[in-house]
C-alpha cells in the first residue's frame, strides 16, 4: 500500500510540473531555470535521504541512480546560468568598447 501511495504521490508531481513548466513562455524559461538552481540542491538532499533509507539491492541502485541524476542537473543548472551570464557580459564589454572609441 506505501508504494502505490509513493507511486501516487510521484505521478502527481510529474503531472504538476509538467503542467506548470509547459505554461511557462520561451523567453522566460531558461531566466526561470536558471533562478531556481536552489531547488536542484535539495533534491540532491532528498535523494540522499531516500538512499540512506534503501535496505535491498534494487533500492540502493534506484537511490544512487536518483543522486546522480540530481547531481547532473544541479550542475547543468549552474553551467545554463552560467553561459547566459557570460552572453550578457560579452554585450556589456562590446558597448563599453564602443563608447571609447567614438
Amino acid at each position: 500500500m506505501e508504494s502505490l501511495f509513493a507511486f501516487y504521490i510521484v505521478l502527481l508531481a510529474a503531472f504538476a510540473g509538467y503542467e506548470v513548466i509547459s505554461r511557462v513562455p520561451t523567453v522566460l524559461h531558461t531566466p526561470l531555470m536558471s533562478g531556481s538552481n536552489f531547488i536542484h540542491g535539495i533534491v540532491i538532499v532528498g535523494a540522499i535521504i531516500v538512499l540512506g533509507q534503501a535496505q535491498g539491492g534494487l533500492q540502493i541502485v534506484v537511490g544512487m541512480l536518483a543522486v546522480m541524476m540530481a547531481a547532473a542537473n544541479a550542475v547543468g543548472g549552474y553551467i545554463v546560468t552560467e553561459r547566459m551570464l557570460e552572453m550578457f557580459r560579452a554585450n556589456a564589454t562590446e558597448s563599453e568598447e564602443g563608447s571609447e572609441e567614438s
